[in-house]
């Protein structure tokens, strides 16, 4: 019995932000060397319009980089949040946990120092928080709260390490 979550950046909207700017700066960069035609009332130099879309492109590329992966069994909770962080515990380790919907944090990736410790999160608002046993907290974003407050509940009924960790599910 695993819960296992993958989650990447595809919000459709994130994406078309990044492609309109990309191409808007794009026929910015040809308007002004192709065609030989200032670009706007106070045209940039080409070097910063071409900057401007390399930094974009950069950041479409990184977001595509960037994935979520958590894995739940009966031993221990892993994620990753690549290429970044990867991290691994013991339900010894664990002292309670539970679904929650943690609102609007300050944006998506990683976030520290938040009421509810460091939250790794790709998108929505819903995550599973852990607090360990040396008081450390953290939470983990998932896009299936659902599935994972029945699967912990099933898990703690032939774990009893878990079942002590299950916190208001």
């Amino acid at each position: 019995m695993v819960f296992n979550e993958h989650q990447n950046f595809n919000q459709w909207w994130l994406w078309a932000i990044l492609l309109v700017i990309s191409v808007v700066f794009g026929y910015a960069i040809i308007q002004q060397e192709v065609f030989e035609t200032p670009f706007g009332d106070k045209p940039a130099p080409t070097w910063v319009l071409i900057l401007i879309v390399v930094l974009f492109g950069g950041l479409g590329l990184l977001l595509k980089v960037f994935t979520l992966k958590t894995k739940i069994n009966s031993e221990e909770i892993s994620f990753s949040f690549k290429p970044l962080v990867s991290r691994k515990y013991t339900w010894s380790e664990i002292k309670t946990i539970k679904v929650i919907d943690y609102g609007f944090v300050g944006g998506w990736g990683i976030r520290l120092a938040t009421k509810y410790g460091t939250v790794y999160n790709i998108k929505g608002s819903k995550g599973l928080q852990v607090t360990l046993i040396n008081k450390k907290q953290f939470v983990i974003g998932t896009q299936k709260p659902e599935v994972l407050k029945a699967y912990l509940i099933r898990l703690s009924e032939t774990n009893t390490v878990v079942k002590s960790s299950l916190h208001n599910l």
